[in-house]
């Protein structure tokens, strides 16, 4: 699938803003199944300094900062992407969860795509005893990783209710598990964090999810802004295999990665500082469009 999208913020802020120092994670991951043949970010007022760089996890990060004083801040990200991701495996022939978390566990590698940073709890995905008890139902021993996480993900489907009222983006897992609902954020959270409990690495994939469903088929959950799922190791044969728990799916031709990481923490589309005083409104717009297959 080719797709063109389009991520509209814009900050309005009660008081003039003297200075702004921002990271962004906007762009599109290329590899992966990812083609990005455009990509850009427009920002108003125009930054004095501007830098791309990738971070630990290979994210495309871009530095600015803004030194005219502004009561608006508009930030416009566009791209061209084209998505063709291998069919998951068939899940039988992955190998059995505690042969996972066992390599996982040995390896010594800091290298973007090693499972040691993901075997570990984060700031928004703690390890908690309800989580790791609710996963334990779906990894008796000796059952293959990617079949165990993916009844894992539909489970989280089935259990609890999509409710964007429920949290917002400081919410804890602990507190969505409790009360069953949240957003595609906090049902990733919440199955990184059961994972984690068993020894399996996990992360958090921000990215969108296609607008337009094929004829016939129900609109997806998490159009229209920006999508948040899960990324599970299976093993060095494997590697990382998303799974979408908002919907009950594998990650495939209908989701776009922007950025990877042990949490949402890690990969914000806008984060920074400034300097100024009173309150601040924000506006989203998010357009996934396909343009071809």
């Amino acid at each position: 699938m080719k797709y063109e999208v389009s991520h509209l913020t814009r900050y309005s802020y009660g008081a003039p803003v003297a200075v702004n120092v921002c990271v962004l994670r906007l762009l599109p991951r290329i590899g992966e199944g990812q083609r990005v043949f455009e990509a850009g970010v427009e920002v108003t007022p125009r930054p004095l300094e501007r830098v791309e760089r990738l971070d630990a996890f290979g994210n495309r990060a871009l530095r600015l900062r803004i030194e005219t004083p502004h009561r608006e801040l508009t930030i416009h990200s566009h791209a061209r992407v084209a998505v063709d991701r291998p069919p998951p495996p068939l899940p039988a022939i992955t190998p059995a969860w505690e042969d996972v978390a066992a390599l996982a566990a040995a390896s010594v590698s800091l290298d973007s795509d090693s499972p040691a940073a993901a075997i570990y709890p984060s700031r928004l995905a703690p390890l908690f005893a309800s989580a790791t008890d609710y996963a334990r139902s779906s990894f008796p021993a000796g059952r293959p990783i990617y079949e165990g996480a993916a009844e894992l993900a539909r489970r989280i489907k089935a259990d609890f209710a999509y409710d964007s009222r429920a949290t917002d983006a400081a919410t804890s897992p602990i507190e969505a598990f409790a009360n069953k609902r949240g957003v595609c954020q906090d049902f990733a959270h919440v199955m990184i964090a059961a994972l984690r409990g068993l020894g399996l690495p996990a992360l958090y994939v921000s990215g969108y999810i296609r607008t337009i469903p094929p004829p016939g088929q129900p609109r997806l959950v998490g159009a229209d802004a920006s999508h948040a799922w899960a990324s599970v190791w299976c093993g060095p044969g494997f590697g990382w295999l998303g799974l979408d728990p908002t919907n009950a799916i594998a990650a495939g031709d209908d989701h776009i990665v922007v950025a990877i990481g042990r949490d949402y923490s890690d990969v914000p589309p806008v984060e920074g500082l400034i300097v100024s005083s009173g309150a601040h409104a924000l506006d989203v717009a998010v357009d996934v469009a396909p343009i071809g297959g």
